[in-house]
């Protein structure tokens, strides 16, 4: 089923059962999470796990490389590090390998995204509503001691201990779910904030590869806008997510970013990150790469300018570790850059690729892995956990439908 460009430019009430509502299964594709287990085989099956996990762990490490660097100029990361700047993970946060708030909002992305698909049972299908009340749950852990038994609607992700701590979060997400009311594209919250974090927790969406690419942009966007008013940081967000999915789904690189100009093509406001994207494709073709071409990317550190790096350090890295490298090696925010770079990788080479040694020191490793494997379960095989005919529960006690 095709999405028409006029249905994606209704605001907030976008009405995903109505555009869902038809989507069946059909032999060689697969399918959103209601039909998905009629048709994956088990390879296709194991590729997908693979490069769910691949998409979340080279995230999660993009980000822990680049946060003992966040903030800190060329000239400063090399004096710290070598000639050569930062080559390994190095201590942040009192440890190696520590994540910033970037991984830990990602991975309430797809704790939502999977109780959104819990909640279809009931009727009610508002993925970006689900989305949002998992982000609440998110900023309970940036405010709260630990977790609270008490609320037995929160599911397994917000009990983990070692999320309840605050790394540097920033401030748009703080305000954007800081009270109940949900930012929307009639009605965004933080309307001039034009920063990379909205874009940096927006990779799980794509990996709806049951979704038409168009609706996978919507719903990066409709999500966006709960921190990320601007649309600049809201198109960058739906333009890495299509990204993704075109990755996700088998395509090249090259052709994913074709993939997510023409979703932008029929966009208001999309002139920016068009133009950013196109920049960094002609970047690759203007010699060696090196941190000076990066930071010229990276602009004023917008969102914009950091999908361009990621691109850019996707496609001319001779490998994970040298393109991750590449990206956290300047003077804009190194956090953000690795986590978009390394969710691209993963994406498009699955977790066998990922560097092992930096997997070993990565933390939260161990949730991560669990959170890549239930989603990827959810997406090809949901029917057989929740639905009119029963549910398991021990998925609702980790999913709750609340």
């Amino acid at each position: 089923m095709r999405i028409p460009f006029r249905a994606l430019n209704r605001p907030f009430l976008f009405d995903y059962s109505a555009e869902l509502s038809d989507v069946r299964a059909v032999p060689g594709e697969v399918s959103v999470g209601a039909t998905a287990g009629a048709v994956w085989g088990r390879a296709e099956q194991q590729d997908f796990r693979s490069r769910v996990r691949g998409t979340l762990l080279g995230a999660a490490v993009g980000d822990a490389l680049g946060a003992p660097v966040d903030g800190l100029g060329l000239t400063e990361i090399r004096e710290a590090y070598g000639a050569e700047g930062l080559t390994d993970l190095a201590f942040g946060y009192g440890r190696r390998g520590a994540v910033t708030h970037l991984t830990q909002l990602t991975l309430f992305s797809v704790d939502g995204l999977i109780r959104a698909q819990v909640r279809r049972d009931t009727g009610a299908w508002h993925p970006p509503t689900d989305l949002h009340r998992a982000y609440r749950r998110w900023a309970a852990t940036q405010s709260d001691w630990g977790p609270d038994e008490r609320r037995k609607d929160d599911g397994w992700l917000a009990r983990e201990e070692w999320l309840y701590a605050r790394r540097d979060p920033a401030r748009s997400c703080l305000l954007g779910f800081g009270d109940e009311t949900m930012g929307t594209l009639d009605a965004p919250k933080n309307p001039g904030e034009l920063g990379p974090e909205a874009a940096a927790r927006s990779a799980p969406f794509g990996l709806l590869v049951g979704w038409e690419p168009q609706l996978v942009a919507q719903l990066a966007v409709e999500c966006a806008t709960q921190t990320h008013g601007h649309p600049t940081a809201y198109l960058s967000a739906g333009a890495y997510a299509v990204i993704v999915h075109a990755l996700a789904r088998g395509e090249s690189l090259d052709a994913a970013v074709q993939q997510a100009l023409a979703m932008l093509a029929a966009r208001p406001g999309h002139q920016p990150v068009t133009d950013a994207l196109q920049h960094a494709l002609g970047a690759v073709r203007q010699g060696m790469p090196s941190p000076g071409r990066v930071e010229e990317l990276v602009g004023q550190g917008t969102a914009e300018g950091l999908l361009a790096v990621a691109v850019y350090c996707a496609l001319v890295g001779e490998d994970i570790r040298h393109g991750l490298c590449l990206a956290v090696n300047q003077g804009g925010p190194s956090a953000v850059a690795g986590a978009l770079t390394g969710g691209l990788l993963g994406a498009l080479h699955g977790e066998t690729a990922l560097p092992p040694a930096w997997l070993a020191e990565l933390e939260g490793r161990p949730s991560v892995l669990v959170l890549a494997d239930d989603f990827a379960m959810e997406m090809t095989q949901g029917p057989a956990l929740h639905g009119p005919g029963g549910s398991t529960p021990g998925w609702l006690s980790r999913y709750p439908r609340g």
